[in-house]
């Protein structure tokens, strides 16, 4: 274990007790020895921690003390760097880019010893299997801005129709893309496949109401309709 999620854990185990609990309790608590917990207690006091007590008394945490914001355990930076990993194989350049920049940040902050994980290539993600001609930061932006969008889409006949649509999610399921959407044609919520569109262009009009109201509505209609299926065919 780590120096930095050893002194995570042992803010926990103190936050878990409200009164005094003594170094030989934290100690079986997080698995060292005395030794350590009086080094770390002394360590987490230097950080600005309110701990009262000594060895051979007792310690207890004041409220009010959080460990800095990076402070990351093994798993917590493995799957932030999966997640980077995945956004980087499977989205447009911008978000791809942003994933990559936040990486960067988190490594110029964390303590030395916490880098290696980072740094582990125990996971692997590979590239998206197919390439659809599509850039997700129109749609994201299309979002932010609550910007209506034309697409030409090819239905399951071959034709292929237009849409104004109002786009509300940019989903991932079953290894597609899809965006859940008001369509002004059949004037109801419907879901998209990306890899179906074959144009889309961003409009000057806004569309009304709350983006995130909106999407709050589509995933109601989703669990209370007795027809799942909103896919446009």
């Amino acid at each position: 274990m780590s120096r930095s999620h050893r002194l995570n854990e042992l803010m926990q185990v103190l936050r878990r007790h409200r009164g005094s609990v003594s170094g030989a309790m934290l100690a079986q608590e997080t698995n060292v020895s005395l030794r350590t917990i009086r080094r770390d207690i002394a360590t987490l006091q230097a950080m600005g921690a309110k701990i009262d007590g000594a060895a051979g008394v007792g310690y207890m945490l004041k409220p009010g003390f959080l460990l800095p914001p990076m402070t990351f355990n093994e798993d917590e930076l493995q799957a932030l760097v999966a997640g980077a990993q995945w956004v980087s194989q499977q989205t447009d350049q911008a978000l791809a880019l942003g994933a990559q920049n936040a990486l960067a940040k988190i490594g110029a902050v964390i303590p030395a010893d916490m880098k290696l994980f980072m740094e582990d290539d125990m996971l692997y993600v590979g590239e998206r299997p197919f390439v659809v001609d599509f850039d997700s930061g129109v749609v994201r932006y299309a979002m932010r801005e609550q910007k209506k969008l034309k697409v030409a889409y090819i239905n399951k006949t071959g034709d292929t129709l237009a849409y104004v649509i109002w786009p509300l999610i940019l989903g991932f399921v079953d290894s597609r893309w899809s965006i859940a959407a008001w369509c002004e044609l059949h004037q109801a919520f419907r879901i998209f496949l990306v890899d179906r569109i074959v144009e889309i262009s961003e409009l000057e009009d806004h569309y009304p109401g709350n983006r995130r109201h909106l999407s709050k509505e589509w995933r109601n209609s989703v669990c209370q309709s007795t027809d799942k299926n909103q896919y446009i065919e």
